[in-house]
């Protein structure tokens, strides 16, 4: 079984066979299944397995996540909030309140925010906080790209060389001396 993920749908393919699982977004466990070609046994056993983990929490951490990369390469602009430039929180502000979800605009904020996690249980869209690189304060914040606990991958707005919406590695020495906690928002 090979499965693709978006946020409007979700591709299964079963002994050759797509199928496409339309996701409804106001009932979190109604899905539409339209010219799978398999019997209505098959089609059980393909809801059974990706039942498993729940598909509507999965499509919005990967709609999030893909938001935020479609912003790759964005310029960072101290105290910016909008496409034109972010800064660090600006970033993850802008991303979450596209899926209308609050979070705390600056990064000091986000230190008694969210539920803290133990960083090998991070998974794509939870947030991760660091020190400032001047100050014992928290001062940076990235969203969670690619879990791997203390290999994960955050995409975040850097002030550092690149000026720029990037993905950079927690396993860099420069994040790994910093890092303070990760914390989920998403539930």
């Amino acid at each position: 079984m090979i499965a693709s993920n978006s946020s409007f749908f979700k591709s299964v393919i079963v002994s050759g066979v797509t199928l496409f699982l339309l996701s409804s977004f106001t009932d979190s466990r109604k899905v539409k299944i339209e010219n799978t070609g398999l019997p209505k046994n098959n089609i059980e056993t393909v809801l059974t397995i990706n039942h498993s983990a729940d598909p509507i929490e999965e499509d919005l951490r990967t709609a999030l996540l893909n938001f935020g990369k479609s912003l790759l390469g964005t310029r960072y602009i101290y105290g910016g909030t909008s496409k034109k430039g972010f800064d660090c929180s600006g970033f993850v502000y802008f991303v979450y309140k596209n899926f209308n979800i609050n979070v705390p605009r600056s990064t000091s904020q986000f230190k008694n925010f969210g539920k803290e996690i133990a960083i090998d249980e991070v998974k794509k869209g939870d947030i991760l906080l660091f020190l400032s690189p001047t100050r014992n304060v928290i001062g940076h914040i990235g969203i969670v790209s690619n879990a791997d606990g203390m290999q994960s991958k955050f995409i975040h707005s850097s002030s550092g060389k690149q000026m720029q919406v990037m993905i950079s590695n927690l396993s860099h020495k420069s994040y790994t001396r910093r890092f303070v906690k990760a914390i989920r928002v998403l539930q």
